[in-house]
C-alpha cells in the first residue's frame, strides 16, 4: 500500500468569506444563550436539576419514578430543572408543576423533540454547551435516571467538573442500580486498574433505589457540608 502526504481534497474547505461573518455572528447568538439563562435562572434556589431519556412513555416505570421523585423535591422546596422535552423530561416537570415549587425546562431545537406543557419557565437553547452550563451553574444536586448518550454526556461533565473542582462536590445520585450497576462496574474493573480515576472518585456520587432517600441523601449533605462560601466562590468558574 502507498501512501501521500497530501489531504484529500474533499477535507479541504475552501476560505468563504460569507460563512467566515456567519459564523462570527454565531457568537452573538451564544452569548444570548448565556445571558437569558443567567438572567432566568440566577434567582432560582434551591434546585435539583434531573436528567434522563426523552424515550420512555408516560406510563413506563422509570417515568412514573421520575415523575414521584420531582414531586417530592418540589414540595420540599426544591425547584426542579429538567431538559424541558418528553420521556423522563417530561415527567420531571410534571411533577414538579403539581408540586409547590417551580418546573424550570431547558429545552433545545432538536428534530423529534418538543417542549412538554408543565414548565413555569422555559428557556430555550440552540447549542448543547450553552444548555449544560445551566443544568450545572446553579444546581443543588443532580438526579440521573436512566438514560442514553445525552445522559450519559450530562453525567460524565458533572463528575469531571467535580473531580477538577471547578464546581463543589454536591450530591450526584444515581436511580436505578440496576440500570447503573454495568457502567460502574466497568469503571471499577476497567479505569481505577489503569489509574485513569482515583479509587476515592467512585465516592462522587452514589447509587439509590428508594425514591425517599434522594430527599434525605440531599438534606444529609447539606446539613454536613459547609457550602455555602465554595458554593458561591466556585461556581465563578463556570
Amino acid at each position: 500500500m502507498t501512501t501521500n502526504n497530501k489531504l484529500p481534497s474533499a477535507i479541504i474547505r475552501p476560505i468563504d468569506k460569507d460563512l467566515f461573518q456567519h459564523e462570527s455572528w454565531r457568537v452573538f447568538q451564544i452569548m444570548a444563550e448565556f445571558v437569558e439563562g443567567f438572567e432566568r435562572l440566577v434567582n432560582v434556589s434551591p434546585s435539583v436539576s434531573i436528567f434522563g431519556s426523552a424515550r420512555f412513555a408516560p406510563d413506563h416505570p422509570y417515568s412514573l419514578l421520575a415523575e414521584r421523585i420531582a414531586l417530592d423535591l418540589s414540595n420540599a422546596g426544591f425547584s426542579v430543572v429538567s431538559g424541558g422535552g418528553p420521556g423522563i423530561m417530561q415527567a420531571a416537570n410534571k411533577g414538579a408543576y403539581e408540586g409547590s415549587s417551580l418546573s424550570i425546562g431547558l429545552n433545545i431545537n432538536l428534530p423529534h423533540e418538543k417542549p412538554n406543557p408543565y414548565q413555569d419557565v422555559s428557556l430555550h437553547f440552540r447549542h448543547f454547551f450553552a444548555r449544560k452550563v445551566m443544568f450545572v451553574k446553579y444546581a443543588s444536586a443532580y438526579v440521573v435516571l436512566p438514560g442514553g448518550f445525552g445522559t450519559l454526556d450530562e453525567l460524565m461533565e458533572i463528575l469531571t467538573l467535580v473531580q477538577t473542582k471547578k464546581i463543589p462536590r454536591l450530591p450526584i445520585i444515581l436511580v436505578q442500580s440496576s440500570f447503573w450497576q454495568g457502567l460502574v462496574q466497568w469503571i471499577k474493573d476497567t479505569l481505577i486498574p489503569n489509574k485513569t480515576i482515583s479509587p476515592e472518585d467512585l465516592e462522587l456520587f452514589v447509587m439509590i433505589d428508594d425514591p425517599k432517600l434522594i430527599l434525605e441523601t440531599i438534606f444529609n449533605h447539606y446539613e454536613t457540608h459547609d457550602t455555602d462560601t465554595a458554593w458561591s466562590r466556585d461556581l465563578a468558574h463556570l
